[in-house]
């Protein structure tokens, strides 16, 4: 099964039992098709833009994997275009400000902090967008203290309001993270990650982690997952991709997932539970 990349937002259409997606002013005219019955993943790729290498390589991967690149990288451009090119999403890696004052070190470039203020925010936000080509979605990169702040949350989603073209992935660096709350008050189109695949880069902990999102799939109906371009991740995904087929498990891009969730006929359908598809009959 195939997967493209699509730009604009989604329309779902029921043909004869399936699910095919189409784009809302998309250039890539082959729609994508999906049975509405399957579980769905969805998979991230942080930290793209600084190995050119390892980004390479993740962006090989087969199928509808999004990618999420760090602001004002070295090789950010160039791989984004990569990404296009492939039929992937491409999502900007915002930095933002840690608890951890150790952390913080590492945000680099583009970093979104504390101290701004609503305009400097803004600002920071709208350079780091313009520096990654084909976005049409955000996540976190790190940002357990700002995604808690109320303030700052409404700052950044005000402008993805504004914007109108993006969504935004809690990565959940934080259980208190608000991010998704304030999208949602904003009517941002946002979903949170449910799993971290290479917390530890581990190859048999990669594999536990895979095996834990397939299994949340299958009792929710769709989980998202979050990954590095390690090289130990890179070799279990190369492997692990290639059997969604025989678990019968679809992988969707972020976008599509955004619009499964806040289809709650189609979540129920995708939970196997004949009690939960009657439950939402009128």
């Amino acid at each position: 099964m195939r997967f493209h990349h699509i730009n604009g937002w989604i329309k779902p259409l029921l043909v004869s039992g399936l699910i095919v997606f189409t784009s809302v002013g998309s250039s890539v005219a082959e729609p994508v098709v999906q049975d509405p019955l399957r579980p769905s993943i969805s998979i991230i790729i942080d930290d793209i833009g600084y190995r050119l290498k390892a980004g390479t390589r993740a962006i090989e991967l087969p199928g509808a994997i999004a990618y999420a690149f760090l602001p004002h990288t070295p090789h950010a451009i160039t791989l984004a275009k990569l990404a296009h090119s492939h039929n992937k999403e491409i999502m900007l890696h915002a930095p933002m400000q840690a608890a951890d004052a150790e952390k913080n070190r590492l945000l680099g470039p583009g970093a979104l902090t504390m101290e701004m203020s609503e305009q400097q925010i803004i600002n920071t936000l709208q350079a780091d967008l313009a520096s990654i080509p084909h976005v049409t979605g955000i996540n976190n990169h790190m940002g357990s203290l700002l995604t808690r702040h109320p303030g700052h949350m409404l700052w950044v989603m005000r402008e993805l309001s504004r914007r109108g073209d993006l969504f935004f992935v809690d990565s959940l660096t934080s259980n208190q993270s608000i991010a998704r709350q304030v999208a949602n008050e904003f009517s941002v189109p946002a979903l949170q990650r449910d799993i971290f695949l290479d917390h530890l880069a581990d190859e048999t902990h990669i594999n536990r982690q895979f095996d834990k999102l397939i299994a949340l799939a299958k009792r929710r109906g769709s989980a998202v997952a979050i990954a590095h371009p390690y090289d130990e991740t890179l070799n279990v995904l190369t492997t692990r991709l290639l059997e969604l087929e025989s678990l019968e498990i679809n992988l969707i891009p972020v976008s599509v997932m955004i619009q499964q969730r806040k289809n709650p006929q189609w979540q129920a359908s995708l939970s196997h539970s004949p009690k939960a598809v009657k439950s939402l009959k009128p």
